[in-house]
């Protein structure tokens, strides 16, 4: 399977293609089934666990690294990483999912990779709870959603477990002294980690930062300051950036919408994702986007920013 898997997707319609696999976890006697989920423009490829080559003094779930054509990936146990204990037999279907994300793969041991699903952005609520899975908390699931036989599925979070694992770093550290420009800019994205490095960053080039946790209340948050500044709105707002995954509407369906307004469609739209494929950011423009961006390059974060201003300004 490759990461361009869900290219029949149409930029705007706040769907979403997920990897559904399973950890199976064993309690006595009984077997249990976990039902997840990864996007699949991050899966790279599923594969069947390779020859592994054991890091000395990493923890028990790092099961080791193999090289992929070149490049060396670090595989994760999952389910140790969990605190899961799976059943004996669980070899049998095992596979690797190698995701991407923010230009870094990482490798996935999961029980069984099942099938691939279409769901609605609007079908997948907020993870509001604690999953009390081991290691898994609510900060490690950036959504949950129901399916058949009134099954839940959770989405995880990759690149936050692949941060605590110390494997990826975010950050926007700017050694230049930076532009700057007056007005408001927006933070559209569901994470609060990623929020806050963003708009620390548009404050340090002197916009003042509105915030949004997903494309619906961004849209919510365009109405109210349309209220206030009216017609005068696009010269006030000068960028918006959004993340492209965020539970109720996404990035692309936001966009869309945001630009199918007369109020909003001049306001420029700025996405920044951990989705580092190539069909995201042409996806991103049949939305209406200015810029595409993969989290969080300074280097080519602030200059893309202060581009899309400067043009936005002068038009």
């Amino acid at each position: 399977m490759s990461k361009g898997a869900d290219r029949t997707l149409k930029a705007g319609t706040n769907e979403m293609e997920l990897v559904d696999f399973r950890i199976y976890k064993q309690m006595n006697d009984r077997v249990y089934e976990g039902i997840y989920g990864v996007n699949v423009a991050k899966v790279r490829e599923i594969i069947k666990i390779p020859k592994l080559t054991e890091l000395p003094g990493s923890p028990e779930y790092i099961e080791g690294i193999f090289d992929l054509r070149g490049v060396v990936i670090p595989v994760v146990n999952l389910a140790k990483w969990m605190g899961i204990k799976t059943p004996e037999d669980d070899h049998k279907k095992s596979r690797v999912i190698i995701a991407e994300f923010s230009r870094i793969l990482v490798g996935f041991i999961v029980s069984e990779a099942r099938r691939i699903r279409r769901i609605s952005w609007a079908d997948i609520e907020p993870a509001t709870f604690s999953a009390g899975e081991g290691a898994l908390d609510r900060s490690k699931v950036t959504g949950v959603t129901k399916i058949e036989n009134d099954d839940v599925l959770l989405i995880l979070d990759f690149e936050s477990i692949v941060k605590d694992l110390g494997l990826y770093h975010p950050t926007l550290e700017v050694d230049t002294e930076l532009e700057t420009f007056e007005g408001m800019a927006m933070v559209v994205d569901d994470s609060v980690t990623a929020r806050k490095i963003v708009k620390e960053t548009l404050e340090k080039m002197g916009l003042r930062v509105i915030e949004a946790v997903d494309g619906q209340e961004a849209l919510d948050k365009l109405g109210e300051l349309y209220e206030n500044h009216g017609s005068r709105l696009p010269q006030e707002l000068k960028i918006i950036v959004s993340d492209v995954e965020m539970p109720r509407m996404d990035g692309f369906h936001f966009a869309a919408n945001a630009k199918d307004d007369p109020r909003f469609k001049s306001i420029p739209i700025v996405f920044n994702s951990s989705i580092s494929d190539q069909l995201s950011g042409s996806r991103g423009r049949d939305a209406g986007g200015e810029g595409y961006l993969v989290k969080f390059d300074a280097n080519m974060f602030v200059p893309e920013i202060a581009r899309v201003i400067k043009s936005h300004i002068k038009n």
